[in-house]
């Protein structure tokens, strides 16, 4: 019998807030209140510290500073860019997966509704991997302007897209390519000089900073228009007062994320290779779905779980879960109170598969082993009443 525990399986979600992080914006919150925009002494302290942080944000992606526009999170990045590529840029196709966030895919489809934007679905495999010469096909079969839009690590079950070579796919064929990095900036080391990424969509609170925060990174002169307008923040890209507290929390989180990488992600990997052994043994008919049990192709912080147990039991699932302390989910935190179920594993999963209970348990430097065996525990005695 096991004691009774706490335990925070949803990192894709979001995750805990360093404590460094913590008290860097205390400070600022507490002495760096003047308004950024204000020419006195008080918002230039708080504009400086803005624009530091934007300095730091671009030298750990190795572009250029002014290529770092501060947003509300990702999914205001998401729809900046998107909403500008066909407003402004004279896209007329749009090139995406049905695995992509709801972010990418509601505006998508709210463009095509407005502006007749043509969308286009690239093949997935068995396991919901990007078909990079279907990709290629699609992109040969007209001359109009087309963006290319696919995650680069799917945010429920992990899969990694090749992100280079799909830039380099984008390039050869005249493409923009935008690309959600929300659950891999902090995590991976990504030098956007060398990728042939237009754009892309950060949020602070995946990589232990503040939520309410993110950045979008849009490639210079990509002639991409502001979607809220007012004053001249963010080099006029984004009007309203900056949050100075959330902005240096991001950088912050950002740089020890960085700092950090290397033994953390060693750490985080051998949780997920326990967990993954432990669940194989206890409960032998138990999947893994997507790419996240391969740990070449599918991030180090997430396993996507489908579980031997009928619809009935199912239902209670969570709910025991959450009893006994575990948190995890049934897939994006942003869509945990739908019951249509995930439109990422309902791209890909046979229909038998699809009627099994599947979870997301994604973890973090925070996590332990003993948290681990203890869920297994939990979710062993679970199936076996």
């Amino acid at each position: 019998m096991y004691t009774m525990k706490k335990v925070y399986f949803d990192n894709a979600a979001t995750t805990q807030i360093r404590e460094e992080v913590v008290d860097k914006m205390a400070v600022v919150m507490k002495e760096v209140y003047g308004n950024p925009s204000s020419t006195h002494a008080f918002g230039r302290s708080a504009k400086t510290l803005i624009e530091q942080a934007r300095k730091s944000v671009a030298k750990i992606l190795n572009v250029a500073a002014s290529e770092i526009i501060f947003t509300s999170g990702g999914t205001e990045a998401d729809n900046l860019i998107l909403n500008s590529a066909v407003r402004d840029l004279g896209v007329k196709r749009i090139i995406t997966s049905k695995i992509e966030h709801h972010a990418v895919l509601y505006t998508l489809n709210k463009l095509h509704e407005v502006f007749g934007v043509e969308l286009l679905y690239v093949n997935l495999d068995d396991c919901g991997k990007v078909d990079l010469e279907h990709l290629q096909e699609l992109l040969k079969q007209s001359d109009q302007k087309t963006l290319v839009s696919l995650m680069h690590v799917n945010n429920e079950v992990g899969n990694l897209l090749d992100i280079k070579k799909t830039g380099e796919i984008c390039k050869a064929h005249d493409a923009l390519f935008h690309s959600d990095t929300v659950q891999s900036i902090g995590h991976y080391e990504l030098d956007l000089s060398q990728i042939k990424v237009d754009f892309t969509a950060v949020s602070a609170h995946k990589f232990h900073g503040p939520k309410g925060v993110g950045f979008a990174y849009i490639r210079k002169n990509s002639g991409l228009q502001p979607l809220i307008f007012g004053g001249e923040q963010e080099r006029g890209f984004r009007a309203g007062t900056e949050s100075v507290h959330n902005i240096v929390g991001l950088e912050e989180a950002l740089k020890l994320a960085y700092l950090h990488l290397d033994e953390e992600r060693e750490y985080i990997t051998s949780l997920k290779r326990h967990f993954k052994d432990l669940l194989s043994k206890e409960i032998p008919e138990v999947k893994f779905n997507g790419d996240c049990d391969d740990f070449e192709n599918s991030t180090y912080t997430l396993l996507n779980v489908c579980l031997p147990m009928s619809q009935e039991k199912a239902l209670m699932l969570l709910f025991q879960l959450d009893l006994h302390g575990i948190a995890c989910s049934k897939g994006s935190a942003c869509q945990s109170g739908s019951d249509q179920g995930s439109h990422v594993l309902n791209a890909f999963l046979s229909e038998e598969d699809l009627k099994k209970p599947s979870l997301r348990f994604s973890f973090s430097h925070y996590n332990t082993k003993e948290e681990v065996e203890y869920v297994v525990e939990v979710l062993k005695e679970f199936m076996e009443k």
